[in-house]
C-alpha cells in the first residue's frame, strides 16, 4: 500500500514560495479555533491563503455525517474569494486529554475521534477536495516501540493501553489515506506530531496534557506557599516535546511540499524525563518546594522520541524553538492570561 519513496535528497532543492501555493486555496481547518489550529490559521493567513474556513462545533458537529455534508454544501454555495479556487482540508479537530481523562472516558475518545476523522475524509474526497492533511498522534505508536520511533514501526505492536482508544482511532485515518490514494489517486497525507506545548494550550487540570498541568500546579503551589506538590508516577518516562508554532510550520510545509502515502513524524528530536521536566518547570516558575511522586498512579508509555529524518529530508522541516525558550514563553502567556481573568 506504499508508493515509491520520495527522493531523500529533496531537502536540498529550492522549494516554491509559500505565498504562491496558497493564494488560490480555500482552506478548511477543523479545530482551527483550538490550541494548534489557531497557530495554523495564523500562518495560513500570513502566507496569503485566499480564504481560511474554521467550522465551529455549534454549527457543524463533525461527529455527525449530515453536518459534514452540510459543511461542504455550504462552502460550495458560498462566493469564491477569487476565480478557480481549490479546496484543501487540514484536519486538526480532536477529542484530547491527559492520562486521567483517557482512563475515565476511553469510549468517548475512541468514538469521537474515529467519527470526526473517517467520514470527514470520505466526504472531502467525494466533494473533490484537492488535498487532505490528516493529523494523527504519537499515541498511535506501539507501547514498546524502539526509540527513536520510526514510521515503519507503527504497526509492530499495540499502543500503550491508556491512550490506545485515542491512538487507534486516529491511526484509522492513515489506513484510509493510503487506501484512497491507492484506489482513487487522491492527494491525502498523514502526519504524526509529538507532544505539543505552548501558549493557548488547555490549562484545565482535569483534561490538560502534562506541561500545562505542571506549570499550573507549580504556579498555584507557589502562590499558596505550599511546601510540596504531588506528581503522577515515578518520573522515569521520557517524552519529546514540540513547540506549537513549530508544529504549525511543519504541518504547512508538509501541505505545501509532500504528496506521498507514507506517514511522517513531526517532532523536535529533544527528549526529557518527566522528572527532569518537572524540575525544570519548578525552577522556571520559582516553585521551591518538594516534589512527591505518587507511584500508585500510571506512568504512561515508557519513552517517546521520534525519528524526524523524514520531515527534514522530504519537506525541509526542522524545529526552531529551544525547549526552555518555549517553556518561558508558555509560562509568560499563562501568567498574563490568568492575571487578566482575575
Amino acid at each position: 500500500m506504499t508508493d515509491q519513496q520520495p527522493n531523500l535528497q529533496s531537502a536540498t532543492q529550492l522549494w516554491p514560495a509559500s505565498a504562491a501555493l496558497w493564494r488560490d486555496k480555500r482552506v478548511i481547518v477543523t479545530g482551527g479555533s483550538g490550541f494548534l489550529g489557531s497557530f495554523v490559521v495564523d500562518k495560513l493567513r500570513a502566507r496569503g491563503a485566499a480564504e481560511v474556513i474554521v467550522p465551529r462545533r455549534q454549527d457543524y458537529d463533525l461527529r455527525d455525517i449530515a453536518a459534514i455534508r452540510r459543511l461542504f454544501a455550504d462552502i460550495d454555495k458560498s462566493p469564491l474569494p477569487i476565480d478557480n479556487c481549490q479546496l484543501v482540508v487540514i484536519h486538526l479537530a480532536a477529542h484530547v486529554g491527559g492520562i486521567g481523562a483517557n482512563r475515565a472516558r476511553p469510549a468517548e475518545f475512541f468514538y469521537d475521534n474515529l467519527m470526526m476523522g473517517v467520514p470527514l475524509m470520505h466526504e472531502a474526497w467525494a466533494a473533490g477536495v484537492e488535498k487532505f492533511i490528516a493529523i494523527g498522534t504519537v499515541c498511535a505508536y506501539p507501547k514498546f516501540t524502539p526509540t527513536p520511533f520510526r514510521e515503519d514501526d507503527l504497526w509492530n505492536g499495540y499502543p500503550e493501553e491508556t491512550n490506545a482508544p485515542y491512538g487507534l482511532a486516529k491511526k484509522m485515518m492513515l489506513v484510509q489515506s493510503q487506501t484512497y490514494r491507492e484506489q482513487y489517486g487522491w492527494n491525502s497525507i498523514f502526519l504524526l506530531p509529538v507532544n505539543l506545548y505552548g501558549p493557548r494550550d488547555n490549562f484545565d487540570l482535569e483534561t490538560s496534557h502534562v506541561i500545562p498541568a505542571l506549570i499550573r500546579k507549580c504556579l498555584e503551589a507557589k502562590a499558596r506557599g505550599d511546601q510540596e506538590i504531588i506528581a503522577w508516577g515515578d518520573g522515569s518516562p521520557t517524552r519529546e516535546f514540540l513547540y506549537v508554532e513549530d508544529a504549525a510550520e511543519g504541518i504547512l510545509l508538509a501541505a505545501e511540499r509532500y504528496d506521498q502515502s507514507e506517514p511522517v513524524n513531526i517532532g523536535s528530536a529533544f527528549e526529557i524525563s518527566i522528572k527532569e521536566l518537572l524540575e525544570t518547570i519548578a525552577r522556571l516558575t520559582g516553585f521551591q518546594g518538594r516534589i512527591v511522586w505518587d507511584t500508585n498512579k500510571p506512568n504512561g508509555q515508557p519513552r517517546r522520541k521520534l525519528d524526524v529524518s523524514r520531515a527534514r529530508e522530504w519537506f525541509g522541516f526542522e524545529s526552531q524553538t529551544s525547549f526552555e525558550d518555549g517553556l518561558r514563553r508558555t509560562i509568560a502567556w499563562y501568567l498574563t492570561v490568568s492575571t487578566s481573568r482575575g
